[in-house]
């Protein structure tokens, strides 16, 4: 029986999401992008469906993921579950409003909460307004984003910015109340028209009490935080049975890499303390602005490291080289340069024996998932709070991937990873 059904926006996000659920013991299948009808539904508590739709046109979000809401209600799912960045990565036009707005009526339920907050790697909401640690989101770095750059932390208006319905809010003082003023809360807002309630959280505490009180909800939306309270709902229903391990993956050999396309802050101060201690490279976009010569580039310089450590190759940059690159390139065009490079390079390394790999950012992920012809990842042990290893297999050799979000992830990430038991 498949428990819980979800949709996330990108590819990263929908590993951040299964390595929740995993750790609060249900089992989690990650399928890239929406399976063909006939398609073998995975034996799992939960089944996530990872799209790359978080910056493409909102009407191409829509359709895939009504498409992928489709499917699993074949897959007859109990509840459904749409995940998007725990910094609400969006911009006016969409594609959180338009996307939920057509999951809602897709569903017939009419409401829904949202709720970004991941306390564990730093984001909270406090009067529906977004923090990245002690910071607005809009003075985190975020706001120089290169697709999505967030200019507003209140999330009341951000959401209502994307949908023609009404949003509410449900603040601090009651969420501190427990589920029970929760889930009156949000019936509340219902029953006044309001189609969301951006929810307010700022601990774990307050996310399990979420869960709880939308044990009922058809659809709930947010962060893969939001999820934690899950679980306990579905195993108090007599519908999860208690599991020792949930995150064991079967072993691979070979050589280990990380490919960086992220330009966030975290990912940026991963690569500067990994510099010192892993073979380094660092890509020059501007330039070398041309996919096929960043390619040759990456694999002539990993020729003869690979297997000794592992090998680190970065196209990351600040925010004035990616403003550069976009003036010069376009913004698009630069994107794509990027991320066709970073795919050209993981596909060549896999070749050379890399079966071992860690990609930073959901753009670049998605294209590298892409290249690599991964159909499906198992979920296995975080390495950091959103971020797990994973089992991939697909059309290439079975291999182990670990998918970061550009914002998650310690100073000491790309360390520490290859040094995990069964990573």
């Amino acid at each position: 029986m498949t428990l819980l059904g979800c949709i996330a926006d990108d590819f990263t996000g929908a590993t951040d999401l299964a390595s929740m659920l995993v750790r609060n013991g249900m089992t989690a299948v990650q399928l890239i992008g929406v399976p063909a009808a006939d398609a073998e539904v995975p034996k799992a508590d939960a089944i996530i469906i990872a799209l790359k739709s978080r910056t493409i046109p909102a009407a191409d979000a829509v359709r895939e993921s009504l498409a992928a809401l489709a499917w699993l209600q074949r897959a007859q799912c109990r509840q459904f579950f749409f995940k998007y960045c725990s910094t609400f990565d969006s911009t006016p036009a969409g594609n959180i409003g338009p996307v939920a707005d057509a999951l809602i009526e897709a569903l017939g339920c009419g409401f829904a909460l949202a709720c970004p907050a991941f306390p564990a790697n730093g984001r909270s909401v406090y009067q529906g307004y977004l923090f990245a640690g002690s910071t607005l989101l809009n003075e985190s770095g975020m706001e120089n984003h290169p697709l999505t750059p967030m200019t507003d932390a209140n999330l009341v208006r951000v959401l209502s910015r994307q949908t023609e319905a009404t949003v509410g809010l449900v603040p601090f003082a009651t969420v501190e109340q427990g589920s029970g003023a929760i889930r009156k809360a949000m019936t509340a807002l219902k029953e006044q028209g309001r189609r969301y309630a951006i929810v307010d959280a700022v601990t774990n505490e307050h996310l399990f009490a979420i869960g709880e009180a939308a044990s009922q909800h058809a659809l709930i939306t947010g962060g893969s935080g939001i999820a934690i309270g899950l679980p306990a709902n579905f195993r108090a229903a007599g519908l999860l049975p208690e599991r020792a391990n949930t995150a064991a993956l079967p072993k691979v050999e070979g050589h280990t890499a990380v490919l960086a396309g992220s330009c966030s802050r975290a990912t940026l101060f991963q690569i500067g303390t990994a510099r010192d201690h892993l073979p380094t490279l660092e890509l020059d976009a501007l330039a070398t602005p041309d996919a096929d010569g960043l390619i040759r580039r990456a694999l002539e310089w990993a020729d003869g490291k690979l297997g000794q450590t592992p090998v680190l190759i970065a196209a990351s940059a600040g925010p004035e080289q990616v403003a550069a690159l976009q003036e010069k390139l376009g913004r698009d065009a630069a994107g794509a340069m990027i991320e066709h490079a970073m795919a050209g390079i993981a596909e060549g390394l896999v070749a050379c024996g890399v079966r071992r790999m860690i990609v930073a950012g959901g753009e670049t992920s998605g294209a590298v998932v892409g290249r690599l012809g991964v159909s499906r990842l198992r979920i296995g042990a975080e390495i950091d709070p959103g971020v797990p290893w994973t089992f991939a297999e697909g059309r290439g050799p079975a291999m182990h991937l670990a998918l970061k979000s550009g914002n998650f992830g310690a100073r000491d990430f790309f360390l520490k990873a290859f040094t995990m038991e069964g990573a």
